[in-house]
């Protein structure tokens, strides 16, 4: 492998790692705002209670994707030089933004939403909160920002071989960055809702297994109370209250992100259209939509790809809104690129010895196709498995199917799952092109970048290979510490966000020695890290 493929891999694999946190991040942190202020104005305790478990699963998840998401910043510097060298003067208003605005204030909030549980009026603690939140989301469009000026360049102009910005509010309103950023925004809330609905769904299964929560003759919960702190009927209110709540977000997500994933389609096949080709291995001009393409792996032509299913009308109506217009195929489109866009790499210092060598214009099909289908297929069976949920608990509680648990446990997966292959689709699909170029009109014609041109000449494939090993090792290291964490906390449930309910339990034993006893108040022996802890 060449110092390109190695630098590919490597920035594929730390930014789908982190990518993992992100979304867990941004939607989590919504939810758990949302809960807080249910609290506020209800003063209910089993929002109370949900608010520090959630919050607590958000901070860690929270940790992690900062750890993650710095080696990025170093990347493109030390792997891309050429790249940020093309890009810089573009990236930079946007960047600055994410870092020195957004992100600044996320931490700064978050930090006085941590410490301030007792230090702070709850309205102002509430507001610390939700201005985290709102910094995470501008955090999330700064950079999609960026990213969606790779896909459609605008707002610059071509001097001496580099694109200088001269319109901000062009690239800050990018039509490519306007729908990314609510699309991404959906599939973040789509995560958090599969989250909270599999592991309230495996605390609803315990209080039933340990004989807490019982069904009565009409089917409807009987919850119970057992003599451990935190499993009391609150803790049944917690659950239930949680899962609902997180299967309504999931079905919500997913009806938002077909909405803005219809209308991405849509500006993909204007900026993108062999992308779109690709996506769906529509090698000709035609109208109909591939359910089921097959072919040679690894092909990167349409030779020998053959529809076997196929839906008339379909294709045209994801690309055009009708379902009569003709779309072009892949064939079409590659010798539309030759003649824009060459068919040889440029003989110039900066390709190495990958001047001259033929371009290959279409991605490869099987990461587009079925990315673009796992994409879909998670995310729906997320959001089916929402509809189930809600069905399934109408009565209060959940079945005592430990299979049925499992498969609930591991759907936390699903949208996870549908965020990266997303993703995957959307960078890989660019190829060969690091910054794609614009067909039409509404872009700058000619700003473009090959992927080719875009990796730091001076970096060779050993060091490359020597950071990838590195990187790697010490991602699965820290996804091993994540997990753990997160598996703690989770197992021991509310209790384990709040250990005042401990004190509570031991002041209302009687049996207890005064040295175990708190001072009969919620909070009462929790110091003001514990639940940074």
């Amino acid at each position: 492998m060449e110092a390109l493929e190695i630098a590919r891999w490597q920035f594929g694999i730390t930014t789908v790692y982190h990518f993992m946190m992100v979304p867990l991040t941004i939607g989590l942190g919504l939810v758990v705002a949302v809960i807080q202020t249910l609290w506020y104005r209800s003063g209910k305790p089993e929002y109370l209670r949900m608010t520090k478990f959630w919050g607590k699963l958000f901070l860690i998840n929270f940790i992690m994707g900062v750890a993650t998401g710095i080696v990025q910043e170093f990347q493109f510097g030390m792997a891309w030089s050429e790249y940020s060298r093309f890009v810089g003067d573009v990236f930079g208003a946007p960047l600055a933004l994410e870092a020195l605005l957004a992100f600044f204030v996320e931490s700064t909030f978050l930090g006085l939403w941590i410490f301030g549980w007792k230090q702070l009026r709850k309205g102002v603690h509430l507001a610390c909160l939700w201005i985290a939140v709102i910094g995470s989301v501008f955090s999330a469009y700064f950079i999609i920002v960026a990213n969606s000026w790779m896909q459609h360049p605008v707002g610059v102009q071509m001097i001496n071989g580099r694109p200088v910005m001269t319109d901000a509010w062009a690239v800050f309103t990018n039509n490519t960055a306007l729908v990314a950023v609510p699309h991404t925004l959906f599939g973040a809330l789509a995560v958090a809702g599969g989250f909270l609905l599999g592991i309230a769904w495996y605390h609803l299964w315990r209080r039933r297994h340990d004989g807490i929560d019982s069904v009565g003759a009409d089917g409807k919960v009987i919850p119970g109370e057992a003599n451990i702190p935190g499993r009391d009927h609150t803790d049944h209110r917690v659950w239930i209250r949680s899962l609902r709540i997180g299967a309504v977000v999931a079905m919500i997500s997913f009806a938002g992100t077909a909405l803005t994933g219809d209308l991405q389609g849509k500006l993909m096949f204007e900026q993108q259209p062999m992308k779109m080709a690709a996506a769906e291995a529509a090698c000709h001009d035609g109208t109909g939509f591939s359910v089921l393409s097959v072919g040679n792996v690894g092909s990167r032509n349409c030779d020998d790809i053959k529809a076997v299913i196929e839906v008339p009308g379909i294709l045209s109506f994801l690309a055009k809104g009708d379902f009569t217009t003709e779309v072009k195929g892949v064939n079409s489109l590659l010798d539309q690129y030759k003649a824009d866009y060459g068919s040889q790499l440029p003989n110039n210092p900066i390709y190495g010895d990958r001047a001259g060598q033929d371009i290959q214009y279409v991605p490869v099909m099987e990461v587009t196709y079925w990315g673009f289908r796992m994409m879909i297929g998670f995310g729906g069976v997320a959001a089916l498995a929402a509809l189930v949920a809600l069905w399934l608990t109408r009565k209060g509680t959940v079945p005592v199917s430990r299979g049925l648990m499992r498969l609930a446990v591991f759907g936390i997966l699903a949208p996870f799952g549908a965020n990266a292959a997303g993703w995957i689709f959307t960078e890989m699909g660019r190829q060969p092109f690091v910054v794609a170029p614009n067909p039409d009109l509404s872009g700058i014609d000619q700003v473009f970048m090959f992927t080719a041109a875009a990796v730091s000449p001076g970096v060779s494939a050993g060091e490359l290979l020597t950071s990838l090993l590195v990187l790697t090792a010490v991602y699965a290291v820290l996804l091993v510490v994540e997990v753990k964490l997160l598996v703690k906390y989770i197992r021991g449930g509310v209790v384990s966000a709040m250990p005042e309910l401990v004190h509570v339990a031991a002041d209302e034993n009687e049996d207890a020695t005064p040295g175990q006893r708190g001072t009969g108040k919620p909070g009462a022996g929790d110091d003001v890290l514990a639940f940074a802890y």
